[in-house]
């Protein structure tokens, strides 16, 4: 018992130093190990953003060459629609060189303009009437006024260019010809007109 004893009292005690540090290791290792996985979590956001920001960045040049294609040939099926009008309108000058009937080829160039006419109105696009019609800035474009007593002021007399709809859109302004207030006559002319109709009863 008393060897025991002895050799318990022999063991050298740690010191406060290696106390602390053995009281520290364990802190220390979790704090580092913490880092490292914020570091690599932080790596692997950056990553994923990147990539993300890259497939963006390829679907936008993807869209803008979509839309480059769809603004070029949007109207491939008006000029397909068109091209049977130029055909007609060949083969009538071709025959208007072979023939003197002006009479047929004026009815020949008839009904090319209406066959446009009706491709036109497929793609939504009309004349609209404007003779007659009260001036409107919305629809026409005003080339003259011309004094006219026969016709209430600012009316269309003339339809130099008709003007066309496309939808419920103007796609073109009429260029019109506009009548104006005729002058009130001169009343010295009145006077004259009236002496000389009075000197025509005394000569009756």
């Amino acid at each position: 018992m008393m060897e025991e004893k002895n050799n318990a009292q022999r063991e050298p005690q740690p010191t406060p130093a290696e106390e602390g540090a053995s009281q520290q290791a364990p802190g220390s290792a979790g704090p580092a190990s913490g880092a490292e996985e914020t570091q690599n979590e932080g790596a692997y956001f950056k990553d994923l953003f990147l990539r993300k920001a890259a497939e963006l960045e390829n679907y936008k040049k993807r869209v803008q060459q979509e839309s480059s294609l769809l603004t070029r040939f949007a109207n491939e099926d008006l000029l397909q629609s068109v091209l049977p009008v130029v055909d007609d309108l060949e083969r009538s000058l071709k025959s208007g060189k072979e023939h003197e009937d002006l009479a047929s080829f004026s009815r020949g160039i008839e009904l090319i303009y209406q066959k446009l006419l009706k491709v036109l109105e497929t793609q939504g696009v009309k004349p609209f009437e404007s003779l007659g019609k009260e001036f409107d800035v919305a629809y026409h474009d005003a080339l003259l006024q011309v004094p006219r007593a026969d016709v209430p002021p600012h009316r269309v007399v003339e339809v130099v260019e008709p003007g066309y709809m496309y939808h419920d859109r103007v796609l073109r302004h009429a260029k019109v010809i506009v009548s104006a207030e005729a002058p009130a006559p001169d009343n010295g002319e009145e006077a004259s007109d009236s002496h000389q109709t009075h000197n025509q009863r005394k000569e009756w």
